[in-house]
């Protein structure tokens, strides 16, 4: 045997016998389409061994998206997992891309897509949902994935023992936000932009953070949309791609490089910035000041790596359910 397939065989040896990692997702369903993929790569992840999804938080203050989320977990055939909404969150207007898949009904009057949230009103808090998660799960076990504001987090970190809590329990927030080296303001910081300054001058553990660059570099294909997930006539992924805009179009792959980072971090997909710190002035602007030691660092992609994780993202986000 050559040296390069020992190699191989011990790095897939490796991945089969590795841990799942333990997610939670974090996100503002309803405001951008790249949340709904993201969820669908993460569903992947965990059919191939890869990820256990714990919960998902919702940032997005709309019933809908609690209903659009759970009636995705049902698709990809885990029902269980704990959804939990923003209260007075930042965004309450209504989204096509999650009512519509939510709304649609059989010629028999059943819903096309079954769920248990009917109503997302009735789903419970998100700090409390984050909270029981933690609790349950050994310690610096978990990487959460933030893709929307960071008003759960930031409320989890104010809450009694939240700080201590965050510390014990959680190895690694995989972050979508910012613009780096320095950039404008970007959307998910300056939304909430109290709660961004909160999370990225106090939370107690490592932070990566993938950049508007990122996934404004990465394109999903619509040719995806229209012709992967033709394996089944109702799917709410492509369907709800297509309420989010006129087809045919791309769209950037902000929130499932943050996914793919957070379970794929040693995979060569994306190169890290230096240790430091990132810092979030009073405009949402974003700026990573190296430190040797620092708890902050960004995400870089050259052409080929933009290359493999666009692939990556394309099999994983379009893969069949229990596949």
């Amino acid at each position: 045997m050559t040296l390069r397939a020992i190699l191989l065989a011990f790095l897939l040896s490796s991945f089969l016998h590795a841990e799942p990692v333990r997610l939670i997702f974090d996100t503002d369903m309803g405001n951008d389409i790249d949340d709904a993929l993201a969820l669908a790569v993460i569903h992947a992840l965990e059919s191939r061994g890869e990820a256990q999804l714990l919960a998902v938080t919702i940032t997005k203050d709309n019933p809908f998206a609690a209903t659009y989320t759970d009636l995705v977990n049902h698709f990809y055939r885990r029902p269980n997992i704990p959804v939990g909404i923003v209260k007075n969150g930042k965004t309450p207007k209504d989204s096509d891309y999650i009512r519509l898949p939510s709304e649609r009904r059989t010629a028999s009057g059943a819903y096309v897509y079954p769920r248990s949230l009917t109503d997302g009103k009735s789903a419970p808090d998100a700090v409390e949902i984050l909270q029981r998660v933690l609790n349950a799960q050994p310690d610096s076990s978990v990487v959460i994935v933030q893709v929307g504001f960071s008003t759960n987090l930031a409320r989890l970190l104010a809450s009694p023992g939240g700080k201590e809590l965050i510390q014990k329990k959680v190895r690694l927030l995989s972050i979508m936000a910012g613009q780096f080296p320095t950039g404008r303001p970007e959307y998910n910081v300056r939304v909430d932009l109290d709660a961004s300054r909160a999370i990225f001058h106090t939370w107690p553990t490592p932070i990566v953070a993938s950049g508007f660059e990122i996934g404004e570099a990465i394109l999903y294909p619509a040719f995806s949309i229209e012709n992967d997930f033709s394996y089944v006539k109702d799917h709410p992924i492509p369907e709800a791609y297509r309420h989010y805009m006129k087809m045919p179009y791309n769209r950037p792959t902000w929130d499932l490089t943050s996914v793919l980072y957070a379970v794929r971090a040693n995979h060569g997909y994306f190169s890290l910035s230096s240790p430091g710190r990132i810092q979030v002035d009073a405009e949402g602007r974003t700026t990573h000041t190296p430190a040797p030691g620092g708890p902050h660092r960004y995400l870089i992609a050259d052409d080929l790596q933009r290359t493999r994780v666009l692939e990556a993202l394309v099999q994983l986000a379009s893969q069949p359910p229990g596949r």
